[in-house]
């Protein structure tokens, strides 16, 4: 017979087996990974000259007293050099001597190494660099009889949240460290660049991390590390990579042609919101709403227009505005994309042909002739009061005089419009995808509108020479 306390322990036990998942995975083992890999991953030393005369630029001669004459004329052309060092991580992608690190760890470096584990040091040359994805590519010349071990990339889309990953790099010049965590989140924008889509991880990354290897559970590498957030400099569990396919594409590039050559559509945009979702007749808020069409761009001949949602690009469903100059980025140049946009309340399909980005030309530009018919003002009980663009509205608030539109030249602060974002000094020149050239023809839209009951109403102002601003305003009569 089993004493009561017996009874219990036994009660426990049986009901802990019983809850226990059938099959639950234990921790992930990376030694075989880490013992395979280890070499594969590399030091990265960088040297920037720094000439000692420096101390001498803009001093008179004149100027300095005769107790230190002497000395100046012997210490003025001395060209001795200082030389900082910087260290990050790379691993090898390419076993004839290709190594893949972070541009920010060779940023300004006149000389760059290569250490592996075993010592060998040797000089690297810059194949390219892209500072908008923080990648570089190098090569070395490996020493005869020296084997390099490629790594092998794996698939970052496919790597999901929760999931083991594992880290090796140099941190504080401690090589070959090996840390661990969970992918904690994907396409994290941290607003380090235009093309942000990080992997988050808790896998300890600290300074000297940036550069190393990033991998899944398989031994496949899922990331680039790349940056942290902290307060301390130190890893607090809050770390990021870039993914391998944003990578892939970048390095192909860089070896081929010394830099990237990235797909342009010629358009800007700007976040669909919930209040621009409802007054477009979107069920949710998602999409890139384009603002402005560059004029030589190619979603001009396309017939992508101003006032267009943009919510699917080459079969990729666009969720939120900033994945799109990502995904263009990656198209390549010259390929015909199936595009569907949100026009009219209704989804229809254009086709475009990316051309290449010039990285310092500006996006779009708006330029229009069209005049305004009438030179009337009102309220229309919206809280701001409209004027046609005259020179000297034009000159008052630094506006294109060709332009067509309404100028904004009172707003009740209190107003719903003024909370939206709308100020005096605005150019109304689009209203729900129709372009505005009077108050007569704005009357009639609005109260179109309110017959219709519908609460909101899009508008397109520029403010300035530039600066275009996309934002419904409330109509009702409420």
């Amino acid at each position: 017979m089993f004493t009561r306390k017996q009874s219990l322990l036994y009660i426990i036990i049986f009901t802990f087996l019983l809850t226990f998942p059938v099959g639950a995975k234990a921790y992930p083992d990376f030694s075989e990974i880490a013992s395979k890999y280890a070499d594969s991953v590399v030091n990265i030393s960088t040297k920037q000259t720094v000439n000692n005369n420096e101390m001498f630029q803009g001093l008179d001669p004149n100027e300095i007293p005769d107790v230190f004459k002497d000395w100046y004329e012997k210490n003025k052309d001395s060209q001795q050099q200082q030389v900082p060092s910087s260290l990050g991580s790379g691993f090898v992608i390419d076993g004839e001597g290709i190594i893949l690190t972070n541009a920010h760890v060779i940023q300004n470096a006149d000389e760059i190494d290569v250490i592996f584990s075993n010592g060998i040091v040797l000089p690297a040359e810059l194949l390219g660099k892209d500072t908008k994805t923080d990648l570089a590519v190098l090569r070395i010349d490996p020493e005869p009889g020296q084997e390099l071990l490629a790594l092998e990339f794996g698939d970052s889309d496919s790597i999901k949240v929760g999931e083991w990953v594992m880290a090796i790099g140099n941190p504080f010049g401690l090589g070959g460290t090996v840390t661990a965590g969970i992918v904690s989140a994907k396409n994290r924008d941290i607003r380090s660049g235009p093309y942000d889509n990080f992997i988050q991880t808790d896998a300890a990354i600290n300074r000297g991390n940036s550069g190393g290897p990033l991998f899944s559970a398989d031994g496949k590498v899922v990331g680039i590390n790349s940056a942290i957030i902290s307060t301390t400099g130190g890893s607090v569990g809050i770390g990021f990579a870039i993914p391998s396919k944003t990578a892939i594409s970048v390095i192909d590039q860089l070896i081929e042609y010394g830099e990237t050559r990235r797909g342009w559509l010629g358009v800007r945009i700007q976040e669909v919101s919930d209040d621009i979702a409802q007054s477009l007749g979107l069920d949710e808020s998602s999409g890139a709403l384009v603002v402005a069409v560059d004029e030589s761009g190619p979603a001009k001949p396309a017939g992508i227009k101003s006032g267009d949602v943009i919510l699917n690009f080459d079969n990729q469903p666009i969720d939120t505005m900033r994945e799109l100059p990502r995904i263009v980025a990656e198209t390549k140049i010259g390929k015909k994309v199936k595009v569907e946009v949100w026009r009219n309340n209704k989804s229809i399909t254009k086709y475009v042909v990316i051309d290449r980005l010039n990285e310092g030309d500006i996006i779009a530009s708006i330029e229009d002739d069209s005049e305004t018919n009438t030179n009337s003002s009102t309220s229309l009980d919206l809280g701001f009061s409209l004027s046609t663009l005259s020179t000297d509205l034009s000159n008052k608030y630094n506006l294109n005089d060709k332009q067509k539109g309404l100028v904004v030249t009172e707003i009740d602060t209190q107003s719903d419009a003024f909370r939206r974002g709308l100020r005096e000094g605005d150019l109304i020149n689009i209203i729900n995808e129709q372009d505005l050239y009077s108050v007569d023809q704005l009357v009639r839209i609005i109260e179109k509108y309110r017959r219709a009951d519908r609460d909101l109403m899009l508008i397109k102002a520029i403010r300035g020479q530039n600066m275009i601003r996309v934002f419904p305003i409330k109509v009702s009569n409420d």
